[in-house]
């Protein structure tokens, strides 16, 4: 089941039309369609390489982690520009669910995911924000330029997978 996500932004129309165009591009590039015969959307989640939320929120400071979370938590971290701070707050998490926030500058996006294998990518700009949810792998994003990409992938066992990364 994916969420309907809501993105409040303060924008001109040239670069709103840009992020309608981006917004759907992701959409397609993260689509179930693209997960083909190798996708193990009920697989369980990765060991974290940087922890756990609730006993390592720091080590997402620097824009770069990957946390696994298990309760509602609160990152913060540079925003796209590298100098406004961005906050990322997880405000649920359960089987195979994630529901989260991004505030960075006027920029406020809330998203979130139900469903084995499902999760939900963020790209965070300057000028504004994109959310695409679907089914996804809980592999690291590639780092986008003039971008911070936030993934977030539930896990069958009511963790989620957490990966920050800036460009």
């Amino acid at each position: 089941m994916i969420k309907r996500t809501r993105t409040r932004t303060r924008t001109h129309r040239p670069a709103l039309a840009t992020l309608t165009a981006l917004t759907a591009l992701t959409t397609a590039a993260c689509g179930p369609a693209h997960d083909g015969p190798n996708a193990t959307p009920s697989a369980p989640l990765p060991t974290a390489a940087d922890g756990t939320g609730g006993t390592a929120p720091d080590t997402c400071t620097d824009g770069n982690c990957e946390i696994t979370v298990t309760r509602p938590v609160t990152l913060h971290f540079p925003g796209p520009d590298g100098i406004t701070r961005a906050t990322l707050s997880v405000t649920e998490v359960a089987p195979n669910k994630i529901e989260y926030e991004v505030k960075s500058g006027n920029n406020r996006s809330e998203t979130g995911a139900s469903g084995p294998g499902q999760g939900c990518l963020t790209h965070l700009r300057d000028d504004g924000s994109a959310n695409s949810c679907g089914a996804l792998r809980p592999t690291r994003p590639s780092p986008q330029p003039g971008a911070v990409v936030i993934q977030a992938t539930t896990g069958t066992d009511g963790r989620a997978l957490l990966h920050i990364v800036s460009p």
